[in-house]
């Protein structure tokens, strides 16, 4: 099932030679474990309720395991502090839904359980 590392971070106005090396070096953190980017930045984008400030990056991984396993890697820890150091943010790791999932049978399993 597919997994995703989730950001919404804040780049500071200018950004530092550390970031771009940041962003250079990420790729090969990723290819172990089978990651790739899905969106980075998005200059398009329509924010149609709430607010979202910052920069999404959504990375795909096979598995959640996988996803687990880039992040905490010693390759990856490594890197955190050239973006942390230039950017505030959010990042999470999440697993998706499995193949032929259908909301509408999870929303009927839950309205089942909710009635006494």
């Amino acid at each position: 099932m597919t997994a995703y590392a989730i950001g919404n971070l804040h780049p500071k106005p200018v950004l530092d030679e550390e970031v771009f090396d940041y962003m250079e070096r990420i790729q090969d953190t990723l290819d172990p474990f089978g990651g790739r980017f899905l969106v980075h930045g998005a200059p398009e984008r329509e924010v149609r309720e709430g607010s979202w400030p910052g920069a999404v990056v959504i990375i795909g991984f096979p598995t959640y395991e996988d996803a687990r396993g880039w992040y905490d890697s010693a390759a990856y820890q490594e890197l955190i502090p050239l973006r942390t150091r230039h950017m505030n943010g959010d990042v999470l790791l999440i697993d998706g839904v499995p193949e032929g999932y259908e909301v509408a049978a999870t929303g009927a399993r839950l309205r089942a359980a909710a009635r006494p």
